[in-house]
């Protein structure tokens, strides 16, 4: 069929996004996936680490998964049809996926010294924010944890630009406390390590009462008519 210039500016949006190649579409799904793919970071190197730490098992399903740019394009139809089951596994995947877009870590993913899956954490003393300039020596200070190893010097303007670790506290007089620590020995606690574990970012589902939201009027009506029933006898 021969349509006219005329006919043609008539034909709706739909028609022109149909009739592109199927090889532009690919192209552009590409290129959007990628614009939404959120760089590693030093604890959380790669698809088996993400997994590991985020729990729920999901680490069996390191092998369907095979890049980091899989893990964060896949649809929750595509993660089905590779065996990620069942759907609420998917749907916590793909929560959080969305919470690492956006840079939501666990503990751990503000740690920019990681090596071989394990950082070393420090405590250190730093100038207190916004105090004054009292004479050398005698200037105020707060004691915060670092991810710096034990052989690289801090000193001088260096300490005012040092942020404390997330997560972790100190206690006492230089004791690291926080989930996952591991002192490191003769330290006294003022030195510890930070390993990559499984779980350690998981979110721990709910415990359902009486089946759930879903099926909790059911079940709560059967069990008031076996408590009357039984009162009957």
């Amino acid at each position: 069929m021969h349509l006219r210039s005329t006919d043609l500016r008539l034909l709706p949006a739909s028609f022109w996004y149909l009739s592109r190649p199927q090889q532009s579409l690919r192209q552009l799904h590409r290129q959007v996936s990628v614009s939404q793919i959120p760089a590693p970071i030093p604890f959380v190197p790669d698809v088996k680490t993400f997994l590991t730490l985020i729990g729920r098992n999901l680490l069996q399903h390191a092998n369907k998964i095979s890049s980091w740019e899989s893990l964060f394009s896949l649809s929750s139809s595509q993660l089905r049809q590779l065996g990620v089951e069942p759907a609420r596994t998917r749907r916590y995947l793909l929560w959080w996926r969305e919470r690492f877009r956006k840079g939501q870590y666990g503990i751990g993913g503000d740690l920019s010294n990681v090596k071989d899956a394990v950082a070393e954490v420090r405590v250190v003393e730093v100038p207190k924010d916004g105090s004054a300039r009292p004479p050398i020596g005698l200037e105020p200070t707060k004691k915060i944890i670092v991810n710096i190893p034990q052989s690289i010097s801090i000193q001088g303007p260096q300490l005012r630009s040092l942020r404390s670790v997330n997560g972790l506290r100190v206690s006492g007089a230089r004791k690291i406390v926080g989930p996952y620590v591991q002192p490191v020995k003769g330290t006294d606690g003022s030195v510890a390590t930070l390993k990559v574990q499984k779980g350690m970012w998981e979110q721990k589902r709910g415990h359902k009462v009486d089946g759930g939201e879903r099926r909790q009027k059911e079940i709560r009506r059967k069990r008031r008519q076996e408590e009357e029933q039984n009162a009957g006898k």
